[in-house]
């Protein structure tokens, strides 16, 4: 199993820039791929950027240009900087992992409050 913790949510102006962490741990040699979603109040859960094993990465056209995903192998982490935020980007933010075992899962973390002010 794969366990997922997320960290660096907060409160930021309009324009400011946050950093998110999600730290893996558990059977982490199993992960193909890792995301970031985000659930604003009201609206369905968003799939906002991927990073795959191999390094390549996806983005939401919302996000494209302001947000960067990246990993360090050696920390078992994965990061999302968001740079540009605007007030649309509030949300719970959470990081979740495709692993490939003897079957097909998913992992997910508890997510983290990302509230962008005008």
């Amino acid at each position: 199993q794969v366990q997922l913790v997320e960290s660096g949510g907060g409160l930021v102006q309009a324009g400011g820039s946050l950093r998110l962490s999600c730290a893996a741990s558990g059977s982490t040699s199993s992960i193909i791929a890792t995301s970031w979603s985000r659930q604003a109040p009201g609206k369905q859960r968003e799939l906002v950027a991927t990073i795959s094993s191999s390094g390549s990465t996806n983005y939401a056209d919302s996000v494209k240009g302001r947000f960067t995903i990246s990993r360090d192998n050696a920390k078992n982490t994965v990061y999302l900087q968001m740079s540009s935020l605007k007030p649309d980007d509030t949300a719970v933010y959470y990081c979740n992992t495709l692993n490939l075992g003897s079957t097909t899962s998913r992992s997910w973390g508890q997510g983290t409050q990302v509230t962008v002010s005008s």
